[in-house]
């Protein structure tokens, strides 16, 4: 049996954050859901660095990403995953309020696996969060080395 994969979560907007992790909680995950607020942090967790060098080993079932946070945005983390050999086979998810077809275009061009519009409606993020985390974290096969 395979262990149960951490989801991670990088958003720099509380409200969403906040939001985010009660959908996946209400989905009843047994997945661990780790919170970062940036594309540094993010990539400190991937890489098991700063304060994430002594967290356990293994990749996560999937990242949610949100494009426009600070430090380090969210393409800038989803083009340095993709140099990584042991990280480029993470899904990631963009979770993203721009609908700017340029933020979608090099999302696609670096690899994402799935691009999401927050909905403005409270109800609709819910559900779509809910959702993809079931997907990603329980229906999704990953190869049994990635």
């Amino acid at each position: 049996m395979t262990a149960i994969r951490t989801i991670l979560l990088a958003e720099d907007s509380p409200h969403d954050a906040e939001m985010a992790i009660d959908a996946l909680r209400d989905a009843h995950l047994a997945n661990p859901i780790v919170h970062v607020e940036d594309g540094v942090e993010t990539l400190d967790y991937l890489l098991r660095r700063g304060r994430f060098a002594d967290r356990p080993e293994g990749d996560p079932a999937v990242l949610l990403l949100d494009i426009k946070m600070p430090r380090m945005d969210g393409l800038e983390v989803l083009r340095e995953m993709r140099t990584h050999d042991h990280l480029k086979r993470i899904p990631v998810v963009i979770l993203s309020s721009s609908r700017e077809e340029s933020d979608l275009a090099r999302s696609w061009d670096l690899g994402v696996n799935a691009y999401v519009v927050k909905p403005v409606d409270v109800d609709q993020f819910f559900e779509a969060v809910r959702t993809l985390g079931k997907f990603w974290a329980v229906f999704n096969e990953a190869p049994a080395d990635g």
